[in-house]
């Protein structure tokens, strides 16, 4: 649907609905793509003043932060008047909202050309990717010790953050190992089990049962607000240009917990039906437990890498799927 992708930052992308009857001038800066109100307003064929309202509420409920999400930007060259742009996040979160199908289209779309973007502007060296991988367990341990000063940690949470330290630091260190001309390449796995609609409802149902049962949940548990489950799972089985946009059973493991919980598809109960989900895709896959019968993530790394991901900001967002996907591809 796009024309061409440029390799440089902050460049005009045209983005055509697949009828071809709708195109948007879309910007690409950084590592996302911005939109103005009045451009979403358009492509989601709704008023303006809906989706202001929509973004509002997105923000006073906590789920997006302001930072990071939207910036100011000049109209064009020949105008120097800044506007309001949101990024993908926000563009997603009023497309569940709305319920609208060209918002899951441009969400393909908009992932597929980002993919794109960031193969074109980066070549990827072999000779360096032990320094390159070691660069990133810096920046994840960074991410971890600003979140654990945030708030006052339980036991639990606590040794589930030494853990996902330990083995992170662990899996880097095996690469770097390695003769740096023979590093291993890691393609994943194919997954035999789609996680339907259907699947998780149930699996979320007798949860919610077990929990009120023992006075661990209320009413509002498990509530899915406007569709934003089905919405999830659904783009986890998308395809663009004939190619699955999560072709791996990693990619597709750490998406599902990475949006169950950031995206906020229920009422109450997020985190805990984020994990079960996240449980249930590896046990029907196979690979939830360790050759010698461990789980591969054990209860408090779950816990702690749940609790990294809630408190992680949007523009960390590759940084904790990176994460999720290298302890899944490095059991220890």
């Amino acid at each position: 649907m796009n024309e061409k992708i440029p390799s440089n930052e902050n460049q005009i992308l045209i983005y055509k609905t697949e009828t071809g009857q709708y195109a948007v001038e879309v910007l690409l800066d950084g590592d996302t793509v911005w939109l103005t109100q009045k451009q979403m307003a358009e492509l989601f064929d709704k008023s303006k003043s809906t989706i202001n309202e929509h973004i509002q509420n997105i923000y006073d409920s906590n789920e997006l932060i302001l930072e990071g999400t939207m910036k100011k930007f000049g109209n064009s060259e020949f105008s120097t008047k800044p506007t309001n742009y949101y990024n993908l996040d926000v563009i997603i979160s009023v497309g569940y909202r709305v319920n609208s199908l060209r918002g899951t289209q441009f969400r393909i779309w908009a992932t597929h050309t980002l993919k794109e973007h960031l193969l074109k502007g980066y070549t990827i060296n072999q000779k360096r990717l032990a320094e390159t991988g070691i660069k990133e367990l810096e920046n994840a341990l960074q991410f971890i010790k600003q979140a654990s000063s945030r708030r006052q940690l339980t036991n639990e949470e606590a040794q589930g953050l030494l853990e996902v330290i330990a083995k992170y630091a662990k899996s880097w260190l095996l690469l770097k190992s390695y003769d740096e001309d023979n590093l291993p390449a890691t393609t994943g796995r194919s997954p035999k089990f789609s996680l339907s609609y259907e699947y998780a409802l149930n699996a979320i149902t007798k949860l919610k049962k077990a929990l009120m049962d023992k006075n661990e949940a209320g009413d509002i548990f498990g509530n899915e607000r406007e569709h934003g489950l089905e919405a999830i799972l659904g783009n986890l089985e998308q395809s663009f240009g004939g190619q699955e946009l999560y072709p791996t059973l990693e990619e597709k493991a750490a998406h599902l917990l990475y949006f169950v919980i950031k995206d906020h598809p229920f009422s109450d109960g997020n985190k805990r039906i984020a994990s079960l989900l996240f449980i249930h895709y590896l046990d029907k896959n196979d690979h939830l437990y360790k050759t010698n019968g461990e789980t591969l993530i054990n209860d408090n790394a779950l816990v702690a890498l749940a609790l990294l991901i809630a408190e992680s900001e949007p523009k960390c967002k590759e940084l904790m799927i990176a994460l999720i996907k290298n302890l899944l591809a490095c059991p220890i």
